[in-house]
This record gives structure tokens, sequence and C-alpha cells, in this order.
């Protein structure tokens, strides 16, 4: 709970601290309306998230935030995916930050060394046809390379990156529905002893991106140089749906990016994100 308090108020500020304050009434009254029993708590980053059982027995996760939007795309992505390759979405109410989702049970998140999880169930997730939707696409991520200023990544790594992001997302062979944050953290077992996903991102573009985040997961502050060893590896599992150059591209960009954002939050460049940058930069052409 300390985590949840800390980065809601450093993320929202008042309006955090307001939402804080006024959190044990909304569980009470999102659990009323929806008729969920709410269980066990989970542990919490920016989301208040617990066990819920609703009335006809369906076992669902219950996932609260602040509320300003920020979780809409989740709910379109997972409205859109419908179950295949993703967990369902059961209710939605924006106004209350809040949803409720279909739980993956028995859980259980992707090890190390079943990556081929991950492949498929991106696979899966990329085949989904929609139109209609209102996600909002990857070139908005493209303010990540142009805030940074000076700092501890290279810029010629910062640059190459930004140069490599718009290529990849203008020559796109297929644009399609993603997950955004597609890691072992982020994909369960769930029904019928299916890998499904959860906690989407919500963006549309280059399939080519959700591979990215397999690359550098899982726990990349924890700079392993087994885990960093098994880049490789993955790279050649996701050469079955995508090109390897592109493969390669995006691991690279994903890296560059990834390790921005942390130096946004910390001032730091500390994750095994630029490390896979770093062992694929030779490798770009």
């Amino acid at each position: 709970m300390e985590t949840l308090i800390r980065n809601v108020t450093e993320n929202w500020g008042d309006d955090g601290r307001r939402w804080l304050s006024d959190l044990p009434a909304l569980i009470d009254e999102v659990a009323a309306d929806w008729d969920v029993r709410v269980g066990a708590l989970y542990p919490m980053t920016f989301h208040w998230v617990a066990a819920a059982a609703c009335a006809d027995g369906t076992k669902a996760v219950l996932k609260l935030g602040v509320a300003d939007g920020h979780l809409a795309p989740e709910a379109e992505a997972l409205r859109v995916f419908d179950g295949q390759g993703a967990v369902r979405l059961l209710a939605e109410n924006p106004a209350r930050g809040a949803l409720l989702v279909e739980r993956a049970d028995p859980g259980g998140p992707v090890p190390i060394g079943g990556e081929a999880a991950l492949v498929e169930v991106g696979n899966r997730l990329h085949r989904v046809r929609e139109t209609g939707f209102d996600l909002p696409h990857l070139r908005k991520l493209r303010g990540g390379f142009e805030r940074y200023q000076d700092g501890p990544i290279p810029r010629r790594m910062v640059d190459r990156a930004a140069e490599l992001f718009d290529d990849l997302c203008d020559s796109a062979p297929r644009e399609t529905v993603l997950h955004g944050d597609l890691h072992h953290g982020n994909v369960l077992r769930g029904r019928d002893g299916e890998w499904l996903a959860i906690d989407p991102h919500g963006w549309f573009g280059d399939p080519g991106y959700d591979g990215g985040a397999m690359l550098y997961n899982p726990d990349p502050e924890r700079r392993d140089p087994e885990i960093l060893a098994r880049v490789p590896e993955r790279i050649d599992m996701l050469t079955a749906y995508e090109e390897r150059e592109r493969v390669v591209a995006w691991g690279y960009v994903m890296g560059v990016l990834s390790e921005l954002w942390t130096v946004e939050a910390s001032g730091q460049a500390r994750s095994r994100a630029l490390d896979v940058a770093r062992m694929l930069e030779p490798q770009l052409d």
C-alpha cells in the first residue's frame, strides 16, 4: 500500500490525495453497484487491485484508479480482444475509474525460459480484427525521445532509436491493436490452462512493437547477465512472425525508450533495457 500511496501522490498530486482519501468509500460503492464480494488484495503500484467474486460465481479482479481517463485504453483493448488471448472485460465505470475483469486462474506469470508463451499470446492478440475502436497510435510515444535532453543515455543511441521508431512506424507491414506491455508478468495461466494477457496499455500500430518488452524482461532492474544472454534466443522466437531485421530494430528502439522512461522517473539509467539496446546496436543496418 505504501508504494500505491507514493506513486499516486507523485503522479496525480492533489487529485491523487483526494482519491486516496475517498478510496475506502469508493471500494464499497463499486462493489455494491456490481454486486461483487471483494477478496484478497494484489500487489499495487498505481492502482488499487483485489480479487473479487461476482454474484454468479465468476472469479474476477477489481481495479480502481484515479478517474482521469487513463484506464480507458486498457478497457478498450480488452473489449477489442474479447477473450482471444486476454482476460475478458466484465464491467467498466469511467466516472469512477473502475474496471472489473476476468481473473486469470490459477494465475502465475510466464517463467524465464517460457517466452514461447509470450510469442504465442502476442500472435493471438495481433490476429484480432476489429473496427471502430478508439485507441492512440504508437506515434504518440515519440515524445519520450523528444523530451530527453542531456543525461546518462548516450545521445547517439537516443537519436538512432528515434529515427528507427519513425521508420518502423512508417513501414509497418500491417497495423493491429497492441497490448503495449507484453512481458512475463502480464501473461498469466488462465482458463483451461491457456496463457492470457492482463493489463494492456492499449495502442494501435506495428505488432512488432509488442516484442520489445519481451527482450528486456522480467525484472529489468535486476541486471542478471544470464537473462541478458537469452536475448538472441528470444529474437529467434519472434522471427517466426516478424522479419529479423524488424525484430532487432524494435528491440533496440524499445530498449532505449524504456530506459528513457526510467531516467524520467528516477534520473538514472539502471535497467537491463539499455543493456539489451547496447547488445543489439551492432546488428542494426
